[in-house]
């Protein structure tokens, strides 16, 4: 990656699903380029891990418990982690489950689409809820929604996910209208599948399909999105907002 070691000097930054894959990619950038960082996660000890990993490389980050299904949990982590930023400049909704994979439409039960809308879709509006005194108050706020290019190219086989991120897109564009008066951007990136944990259980053939789309013909790597989120965070996207940036080497091209 190009030096970006002062790109986000000063800041204070709240990246969920933080503890592995593409979270923990993004707070291993944005704590390189100069930002102060709370990363928030369900999964306790892949948290902590990451964490001490982290410090270890001298960046500043700090880890909170967080259960994006549990409204308590989300104010509570809100809290604990701007008290501890003392404010907040950007806020990263990056965790997400996708649990519908595989699935066709009429084989998704009304329990696990919940699940998925409760964190997806509930989950991260109740953050962006929490976080938005704060980022009020910065004069400089950015949030960066983790959409996805499923919705853009309609993915079959998994549409309680689709269906998630979908709105996720659309919460950006409304909510980017709302708060542009506060001066706070509001942005989505939107990943092709990308090589991380979460996606361990995709077949073979479904990474291959990806490959084979892309103008850009090679695997996806957490790497090849952390560019676009310090963007979105950083001065120089101050007159951006309300966007969806597809990030997937060229597989889905708006």
């Amino acid at each position: 990656m190009e030096n970006t070691s002062q790109l986000l000097a000063g800041r204070k930054v709240l990246v969920t699903g933080a503890a592995r894959g593409l979270g923990l990619a993004f707070a291993a950038a944005i704590a390189a380029a100069g930002a102060k960082v709370a990363m928030a996660d369900i999964l306790q000890d892949a948290l902590a891990d990451s964490v001490a990993s982290l410090r270890r490389q001298g960046l500043d980050v700090n880890g909170f418990a967080l259960d994006m299904a549990d409204p308590v949990s989300i104010d509570t982590c809100a809290a604990a982690a701007t008290g501890w930023l003392d404010g907040l400049d950007g806020l990263v909704n990056n965790a997400a489950i996708t649990n519908s994979g595989g699935r066709a439409s009429g084989q998704i039960d009304i329990a696990l689409w919940d699940k998925v809308m409760d964190v997806n879709v509930r989950g991260t509006w109740l953050m962006t809820n929490a976080c938005l005194p704060a980022l009020r108050a910065s004069g400089r706020g950015a949030i960066v929604n983790l959409a996805s290019d499923t919705p853009l190219w309609g993915a079959p086989n998994l549409l309680a996910y689709v269906a998630s991120k979908g709105a996720i897109i659309a919460m950006t564009r409304s909510l980017a209208r709302e708060e542009g008066a506060h001066d706070i951007t509001v942005n989505a990136i939107a990943p092709g599948l990308t090589k991380v944990e979460a996606t361990e259980y995709v077949p073979a053939q479904r990474y291959q399909t990806y490959q084979d789309g892309r103008a850009l013909q090679r695997l996806q790597v957490p790497e090849d999105v952390t560019g676009a989120v310090l963007f979105a965070l950083s001065g120089l996207s101050r007159f951006v907002t309300g966007q969806t940036l597809a990030v997937n080497g060229g597989f889905v091209m708006n």
